[in-house]
């Protein structure tokens, strides 16, 4: 069992194919679980404050490391039923956003990048 991001993927897909799950699995369907998946990461933050956020129990580690693994599973799935490279979509968005947000303007301000004055 390896470590990258193409061997979880294939180890994904293989789980869904030994379940025929493969036919549920619809870039919608997937997207929509994905959203689903991230609101439960949210419910164990709501009501925290920043210092609470930061310092979990390690319950509370562990169920979130849990919503982490179901969010990264549905995203590679995502991808793959796509066929989207995550890491070269990844490093083009980097790219994209060293121009929208350059450091030595935007350093210390988290602004979109619509609210920058010209």
């Amino acid at each position: 069992m390896g470590d990258s991001i193409d061997d979880l993927s294939e180890r994904l897909l293989a789980f869904a194919r030994a379940r025929d799950w493969e036919q549920f699995q619809s870039p919608k369907n997937l997207a929509m679980a994905l959203a689903g998946e991230a609101g439960e990461l949210l419910e164990h933050f709501q009501w925290l404050t920043e210092a609470q956020s930061a310092d979990l129990s390690p319950e509370k580690r562990r169920a979130v490391a849990h919503e982490l693994a179901d969010i990264l599973s549905y995203l590679l799935r995502l991808a793959e039923r796509l066929d989207v490279d995550l890491i070269a979509a990844t490093h083009e968005k980097i790219a994209i956003n060293e121009v929208r947000y350059p450091a030595e303007r935007v350093r210390g301000d988290a602004r979109r990048a619509s609210e920058y004055e010209d």
